[in-house]
């Protein structure tokens, strides 16, 4: 069964029917257990709950699922630290950021798609031809602590410069859109439909690709009180393993993942087949030691931006000691 919050607003249930879903690694608990969880499920725009019942992915869950959409990770973060939601996905610099702030939230699934579908941009007519170019320049990162504003803090670095050396101005996307079409910014860090559509229809030009330059994280995030009822636990591990099987759908159904995005994100087809590559290459990677030394580095680049305090903070306690193993 699925409850779907739009906004925190309560929607009605709508019943699904229930059979034995795939489980994660792990004792399995006494049978009937799963049948009583509620997963209180965030989502950011809707995107996740759309996809997975696109690809039928939500018929047989063994368990309900109660879902709150979010229009950003920031509030899917707060939600997380309020204990309003038990799991919810992100990219890795927000959750990071979270974590930070003060969240004590575990990471307990992940994916990379090595950055794809994220870059800086040009009018097409702008005389900038490489980042140090941009010099004194009016760039919008988008939102303060996005995606985009991690790929500008990460280029300047790997470019040798710092983020005073550009001027940042931070808009919401709509508005950082219209913003780069009228000429009021030099350049712009983006991301999805607004860098396709910014590429197709304005003819723009990429600086910085964020593909091999970021590591492109998705990450599921669960409450510590989530992760310790076993019961609860076993559907988070069938929930992860729906995700994945939501993304290895939309590679293997290119065509139908593009008119599903479509309709969904309103756009045209053209501009969502554009999209579907950086979207649906998301691959599974381990929840580990090793995970844990990348968001390090994530965070100290957010540290050395001026964006987060230094202070004493290990990652690695942050990754889910007990997440599945990925193919497990």
């Amino acid at each position: 069964m699925t409850v779907h919050h739009r906004a925190a607003a309560a929607a009605a249930a709508v019943p699904l029917l229930l059979a034995a879903g795939a489980c994660g690694g792990g004792e399995a608990e006494p049978a009937g257990d799963i049948a009583d969880v509620t997963l209180r499920v965030g989502d950011q725009t809707g995107a996740t709950r759309a996809l997975l019942e696109e690809a039928g992915l939500l018929d047989d869950v063994p368990y309900e699922i109660e879902w709150s959409e979010y229009a950003a990770a920031v509030d899917l973060h707060e939600a997380l630290k309020a204990d309003a939601i038990d799991v919810g996905g992100a990219a890795d610099a927000p959750t990071v950021s979270a974590i930070a702030g003060g969240s004590d939230i575990r990471v307990y699934a992940a994916w990379s798609n090595d950055g794809k579908g994220t870059a800086l941009v040009v009018p097409e007519d702008s005389g900038v031809e490489s980042l140090a170019d941009l010099e004194g320049a009016e760039v919008s990162p988008t939102t303060r602590g996005s995606i985009a504003h991690f790929l500008l803090l990460r280029a300047l670095q790997e470019e040798g410069m710092g983020f005073d050396e550009v001027e940042p101005t931070f808009l919401a996307p709509v508005d950082a859109s219209t913003a780069f079409s009228s000429g009021g910014i030099d350049a712009w860090a983006t991301w999805g439909v607004y860098l396709e559509r910014a590429r197709g229809e304005l003819g723009a030009r990429v600086i910085v690709d964020g593909e091999g330059l970021l590591p492109g994280y998705n990450v599921l995030s669960a409450t510590e009180e989530a992760l310790a009822d076993p019961a609860t636990a076993e559907a988070l591990a069938d929930y992860a393993d729906r995700v994945d099987a939501g993304y290895a759908w939309g590679r293997e159904n290119p065509g139908d993942y593009a008119e599903f995005y479509a309709d969904f994100a309103g756009q045209s087809v053209q501009i969502a087949e554009q999209v579907a590559d950086s979207n649906t290459s998301y691959e599974r990677v381990p929840v580990d030691a090793g995970l844990g030394e990348r968001l390090q580095e994530t965070y100290r680049t957010w540290v050395d931006g001026g964006v987060l305090p230094d202070r004493d903070l290990d990652l690695g306690e942050y990754v889910a000691a007990d997440a599945p193993p990925v193919g497990g």
